[in-house]
């Protein structure tokens, strides 16, 4: 009987919010630490007091009860709305924590891409990492060196190589994570959302190598909001929410259970607020009109609150397709060189010149960094398309024929007949 390489066998994870931030000191600290803490018991008895916390501490489950098994060569995505689960779910896979409670089992080295720079040394160079990631994976040094041209071309950083990683830009630091964790041949490929930060092309070229390492035999477990390219890549899927898992299935079905949930939850919270942490809600996010006609202007209206000042680094609308493709962004700060002032209440007001799209239901969320801490809400609210009034050259062609964007086209045919030429402009 073939064993599986994951074995996740009923964990779960407890977080304790409210409690106190864990920090490492210094010898002469945790002694400092025990005798203020000893004599702050002695005084306890003497008074008869208790000393409580002025915090109240909250046990948050991120994950309940979750059991499923993956088998070599698998491409397993994880797909679920923000705070399902996924991350933490990876990173117990991973072993950066541990569960609460549960047993999990692994056959294979595993390699994660979880966030920017994971594993790297912010001070070692380029070159330094690919081997100290090489070794924590338990390879040799010459299994490395026969591995090293193929990373450093894919990351294409050649460049940057002997220059300390703390000074790479983003979409460098994961060129490079990514490149060292599919080529340091694991027998499990763990990837997160980090991809988002690559340019398209560089997108396009890892989930090339995540289907060449799967194909080879090895397990991919990738977490993406990016429908298509999990159906891509993907013949299996796992969807969580709140912490649980709802099904597991075909590919598939489990994208289209999780698209219905969406609608009907965009539904739910049309009339109200959303929390979009810091204190800050959204209230209100229109577009006028909708239905729009493609080609033509669209009006829009976003109203943020706030029960404290809200700083915001970052501000963006971003479209997408019903399958998370995403199609464009709309930066809302007021420049790229100065941040919005905090803010109580916010109104922000736009227009789009021209809805290129061809006829169809196109979906809209918000990336946002408010106080230093940035998220994304998907799946906000929805913009329908129709078909232009005026007659069109693709008119004869159905909507699924004509791709996304609708064209601006004119040109011209010329063409001899009976030794005449003649011309025709579109």
């Amino acid at each position: 009987m073939v064993k599986p390489i994951i074995e996740i066998e009923q964990i779960s994870k407890c977080y304790r919010i409210g409690a106190n931030k864990e920090t490492y000191l210094s010898l002469r600290d945790e002694l400092s630490k025990t005798v203020h803490r000893v004599s702050s018991n002695i005084k306890g008895l003497i008074t008869n007091k208790e000393h409580h916390s002025s915090h109240k501490k909250i046990d948050f489950w991120a994950l309940n009860d979750v059991s499923f098994n993956v088998y070599e060569g698998e491409a397993v995505g994880i797909i679920g709305r923000n705070g399902a689960g996924k991350s933490t779910l990876l990173k117990i896979l991973s072993q950066i924590t541990p569960p609460t409670t549960g047993k999990i089992t692994m056959r294979g080295r595993v390699a994660s891409l979880l966030e920017v720079g994971t594993g790297f040394h912010p001070e070692l160079t380029g070159r330094e990492n690919i081997f100290l990631n090489g070794a924590i994976l338990g390879m040799s040094r010459a299994e490395i060196r026969r591995k090293f041209d193929e990373i450093v071309a894919f990351a294409e950083i050649e460049q940057f190589l002997d220059t300390p990683v703390k000074r790479y830009s983003s979409g460098m630091y994961v060129r490079l994570a990514f490149a060292v964790a599919a080529h340091l041949e694991p027998e499990i490929l763990v990837v997160d959302e980090v991809l988002a930060v690559g340019d398209a092309q560089f997108q396009k070229k890892c989930l090339g190598k995540m289907s060449e390492v799967a194909q080879g035999g090895r397990t991919v477990l990738f977490v993406s909001h990016n429908m298509a390219a999990i159906q891509a890549l993907c013949t299996k899927a796992i969807y969580l929410e709140a912490g649980s898992i709802i099904s597991i299935g075909k590919i598939d079905e489990q994208i289209g259970a999780y698209l219905g949930k969406l609608q009907a939850i965009k539904k739910n919270n049309a009339a109200g607020p959303i929390e979009l942490g810091d204190g800050a809600q959204l209230r209100k996010f229109e577009f006028c009109p909708n239905p729009v006609e493609s080609g033509s202007k669209c009006q829009f209206i976003i109203e943020l609150s706030a029960d404290r000042a809200v700083r915001i680094d970052d501000f963006c609308v971003i479209l997408t397709t019903t399958m998370t493709t995403r199609l464009a962004i709309i930066d809302l700060r007021l420049s790229d060189s100065c941040f919005i002032e905090p803010f109580e209440s916010i109104v922000f007001k736009g227009s789009l010149l021209s809805i290129p799209f061809v006829e169809g239901s196109y979906s809209v969320g918000l990336y946002y960094k408010f106080n230093g801490s940035s998220n994304h809400v998907m799946d906000i609210t929805d913009i329908e398309t129709t078909a232009r009034l005026e007659p069109v050259n693709v008119i004869p062609y159905p909507v699924a024929a004509r791709g996304i964007v609708q064209l601006e086209t004119r040109f011209e045919v010329e063409y001899q007949r009976n030794n005449n030429k003649i011309k025709i402009q579109e």
